[in-house]
């Protein structure tokens, strides 16, 4: 039996597009988390909600980077 292993090419002839896709869905998972706080009364769920909206911010802040440096 033969393998082959060769590596994929280095194609990021589309990664600007990827990291807008990824901007977009973060963006709407925060809307989406920012709205379920309106049904939570349990101060525990709300500061874990608000933690991770800000790792997604910061994730945010990380793809327009990488997107400036692609372009």
């Amino acid at each position: 039996m033969t393998y082959n292993n060769k590596p994929k090419p280095d194609d990021r002839s589309d990664n600007v597009e990827k990291l807008q896709a990824m901007i977009h869905d973060t963006i709407e998972n925060m809307e989406a988390a920012e709205e379920s706080l309106r049904f939570t009364n349990s101060e525990t769920q709300r500061r874990e909600i608000e933690a991770k909206n800000e790792r997604r911010r910061e994730s945010i802040e990380s793809f327009r980077s990488e997107i400036k440096d692609e372009v």
